[in-house]
């Protein structure tokens, strides 16, 4: 009997093991980055840069100014810093997202990227949770890295906006930095 007691502990502390690797590779986003979803979501989050847009985990997804004509130029080492967003059917349009402005291009590999106003959506291997923006501004692989804007356009970190007043309206100019978090070209 006290044997049966044994056997079952190791399994009850095997299964909470698997269970915590799971939950760990989850929280840091080893699970989310290398998936492929049959149909990835793409919705609207606020962060610190505003509303971008993020997977469906809520993690920040972001274009490369390298990329042409809605090409990823993105491979080999530099999808393993910036995973592309792939799928293996339509993906999905969440909340403040335009279904018209989704698409997708097929990868140098064969796999299918997720695009938003034909710019090659990615995720950051270095941001771990979602609503994290640590990709912003990064000149990596020959290119600098920007969030998406609902628009499908570059979120460019600013700094203080500058206020000019005219006649009868205020009007915002924001200027860019340099951004870069220290990463450096790879």
């Amino acid at each position: 009997m006290s044997e049966l007691n044994l056997e079952r502990g190791v399994w009850k502390v095997a299964a909470l093991a698997v269970a915590g690797l799971i939950g760990f590779l989850l929280a840091n986003g080893q699970l989310a980055h290398g998936a492929t979803n049959s149909h990835a979501t793409v919705q609207i989050k606020a962060t610190s840069l505003g509303k971008v847009l993020v997977n469906a985990n809520g993690h920040t997804l972001y274009l490369f100014m390298h990329d042409k004509s809605g090409k990823s130029s993105c491979t080999g080492q530099c999808a393993k810093f910036w995973p592309p967003l792939t799928v293996t059917a339509k993906p999905v349009a969440g909340a403040g997202v335009k279904a018209s402005m989704l698409g997708w291009t097929k990868r140098s590999d064969g796999k299918m990227q997720v695009t938003y106003n034909h710019h090659p959506l990615y995720l950051f291997a270095e941001d771990k949770r979602g609503g994290e923006v640590t990709g912003e501004g990064i000149d990596h692989f020959g290119g600098l890295w920007w969030a998406v804007s609902a628009r499908g356009a570059a979120v460019k970190k600013t700094s203080a906006p500058a206020t000019t007043t005219t006649d009868d309206s205020t009007t915002s100019t924001t200027t860019t930095s340099g951004g870069g978090g220290g990463y450096g070209s790879y």
